[in-house]
């Protein structure tokens, strides 16, 4: 069995504020996947819990000073790069929810055509699981002080229709699906 707090624990340390900041943000989204997924009994509920608290593991490499993070690279990239730690921690599964996270998914299109620091493939969510913790993620930011704001629906689609609206209406039918 995986434990996610000490994978963690690896890469920050657990009296920093960025250890603080990524395990709530993560637990929020758990416990709202968790929730989701009482709807859904084919889901791994195990699995979910786990990748809710890994599908961020990478912001350290990040450059996001507005939560505490002073990596090298942009903050979109924290997906692949937590994807890449997973998979050296033997979690190639937990690795695809890292990379696939990002807002609802990021075609290998899309990151040719916007010229994105990110390697040229798809990064969409595939599988139940994966979608659901993508769709909990969207309603938690995190703050640099360790606390979580709580988004709403209309916040979470006026962020996302500066990508288009295609992600917008991805959104509203996770919406239906997932809240309903």
């Amino acid at each position: 069995m995986t434990e996610p707090i000490e994978i963690i624990k690896k890469y920050y340390p657990p009296e920093s504020l960025l250890f603080k900041t990524l395990v709530n943000h993560s637990l929020f989204v758990a416990e709202k996947a968790l929730k989701i997924a009482e709807k859904f009994p084919q889901v791994d509920k195990r699995f979910i819990y786990e990748a809710s608290l890994l599908h961020d593991i990478g912001i350290f490499m990040t450059y996001a000073p507005k939560i505490g993070c002073f990596g090298k690279e942009p903050y979109i990239a924290h997906g692949y790069l937590g994807r890449a730690l997973l998979e050296k921690e033997g979690l190639p599964k937990h690795a695809l929810v890292c990379e696939r996270h990002i807002g609802v998914g990021i075609t290998k299109e899309e990151i040719i055509k916007n010229k994105l620091p990110l390697p040229p493939r798809d990064m969409v969510p595939e599988t139940w699981e994966e979608k659901i913790i993508a769709f909990a993620d969207k309603f938690f930011t995190k703050k640099i002080n360790g606390s979580v704001k709580i988004n709403s629906v209309e916040e979470i689609l006026e962020r996302l229709a500066k990508h288009g609206k295609e992600k917008v209406i991805t959104f509203l039918e996770w919406l239906e699906l997932f809240e309903k």
